[in-house]
């Protein structure tokens, strides 16, 4: 810290997707970028989601089909710029023709095959439940169509890690405290729990707490979502999509080889952000609607793991959360950009969209255009077909048991090579000691939680025991490094 230059062209408040997108095409343009971010990169909202990219089929009722075409086109750009942790997902829709007519629902499919030119993703269609359906017997037919699958926090960490490795100020664990503006020098003085800044341009990219860094205004509208995960439910790797009576839709999504995510709720949300829990009324909403449709009922005692988060979403004056709009917008003012609302499918085109804008403010020519982050690939992705580059990389690899070797390539794509060596060593079952090092040294792991639930999501997979040893082995290599 005593050798840092605190003095930026942009500095971005918040480390999750919206940040972290900002901060890479900040850095790539040229400008002299700096990030902080108050616990983990995306800890909050942006690890907390249904993991999925897409355009929002149930958006087309409330008739945003600016945001659904904008959206689409997104998740053919985002699954070529990170084909490791992103891919295309297949999805079912059972049909309850008390809920929605079979003509509406035709439309909007039409509608959102044909808003999304040049997709690579299946046309959708009609079909038929027949003989061993998984559905109730008066569930008779259905549509299937095509959306997109993410690792959500990978997302934010790899945006980061490409705006650090483009020469970006990335800090986390540190809180910012106060931002001041000098009138006379036209910069920001932004002073954190650790050390004081300036900057041309502020961000303000904290999602959640984004209407608390400045008193006047309350733009966001606080919605909690939560998910279950519950053993697996079915073969096959298609997910459902259920409607609901109150006009709703829920998820159920095949998760991590051996579970069932189902998700998500949306309720109003007071309090913390930091403190969101599931509640008892979201656990049998979760429930209830899985069970109206399917044979296999489920309860509450078969949930393995829970997570929620805060979405900060555009205050519309909707009287319903879930009729809140997902779209987002600016405030630029004397170089002050808040952020408010989004979705994590349009994370990328927001951030070109603000960069525009600080861009014209700044009044200088970048080094990159606009619109350069849709052709340069996130790091991990240096690849064109992931199964090709997988069958190559197994057989350089073949020493790995295909459970292990599935999980990293698929985790780290192209970056595998910085981790593997002839010799790996192994903590526990599945997890190398060289990965560890990985993700401590490149991908800022500074605790257990970092590792095992949002670099991976190996909290779901090992014993406690050996938890303990991933912690321990953290906590001693963090300790053996600021000895030395």
């Amino acid at each position: 810290m005593k050798n840092l230059d605190t003095d930026f062209d942009v500095f971005i408040v918040g480390g999750g997707i919206n940040g972290a997108g900002i901060a890479r095409d900040c850095v790539g343009r040229g400008f002299k970028t700096a990030l902080v971010e108050a616990k983990d990169f995306g800890c909050a909202t942006s690890s907390a989601s249904s993991k999925l990219i897409h355009g929002g089929l149930r958006y087309l009722e409330h008739y945003e089909f600016g945001l659904v075409r904008k959206a689409l086109k997104e998740r053919l750009r985002l699954i070529k710029i990170a084909p490791h942790i992103m891919w295309p997902l297949d999805f079912v829709l059972p049909h309850e023709k008390h809920l929605r007519p079979s003509w509406l629902i035709r439309l909007g499919l039409f509608l959102y095959d044909h808003l999304a030119p040049f997709s690579i993703v299946k046309r959708s269609k009609s079909i038929s439940f027949k003989g061993n359906s998984l559905f109730k017997d008066h569930i008779k037919k259905g549509f299937r169509y095509t959306d997109g699958w993410v690792e959500d926090s990978r997302l934010v960490l790899l945006n980061i890690k490409d705006a650090h490795d483009r020469g970006a100020y990335i800090s986390r664990d540190e809180k910012v405290l106060s931002i001041d503006f000098d009138i006379e020098t036209k910069k920001y003085t932004i002073k954190t729990n650790q050390n004081t800044y300036t900057s041309k341009v502020v961000v303000n990219a904290a999602g959640p707490w984004a209407d608390q860094f400045w008193d006047k205004g309350k733009h966001l509208r606080l919605v909690k979502g939560s998910h279950i995960v519950v053993p697996r439910l079915y073969d096959g790797d298609h997910a459902h999509i259920l409607q609901n009576d109150d006009g709703r839709i829920v998820f159920v999504i095949p998760y991590e080889e051996k579970y069932s995510l189902i998700g998500t709720t949306d309720k109003e949300f007071k309090g913390d952000p930091y403190r969101v829990s599931i509640e008892t009324d979201e656990v049998d909403y979760l429930i209830d609607v899985h069970n109206k449709y399917f044979k296999k009922q489920l309860s509450a005692d078969e949930i393995i793991w829970t997570y929620s988060g805060v979405r900060p979403l555009l205050e519309d004056g909707s009287d319903n959360a879930s009729k809140v709009t997902r779209d987002y917008r600016f405030s630029f003012i004397d170089g002050r950009l808040d952020i408010f609302g989004g979705k994590l499918t349009t994370y990328r085109i927001l951030a070109q969209e603000a960069v525009d804008k600080i861009t014209d403010y700044l009044g200088r020519d970048p080094i990159l255009t606009s619109g350069w982050t849709k052709d340069y690939n996130l790091p991990g992705g240096n690849f064109t077909d992931f199964e090709e580059f997988k069958n190559i990389k197994a057989k350089d690899y073949s020493f790995l048991e295909k459970h292990t070797f599935t999980r990293l390539i698929k985790n780290y794509g192209s970056d595998i090579d910085e981790i593997l060596s002839e010799t790996p060593t192994f903590i526990v079952p599945n997890v190398l000691e060289e990965e560890l090092i990985f993700c401590i040294e490149k991908e800022w792991v500074r605790s257990a939680d970092d590792f095992l639930w949002r670099r991976t999501k190996l909290g779901l997979h090992l014993t406690k025991q050996e938890q303990e040893k991933i912690a321990h082995f953290i906590e001693s290599y963090l300790e053996n490094k600021k000895a030395a």
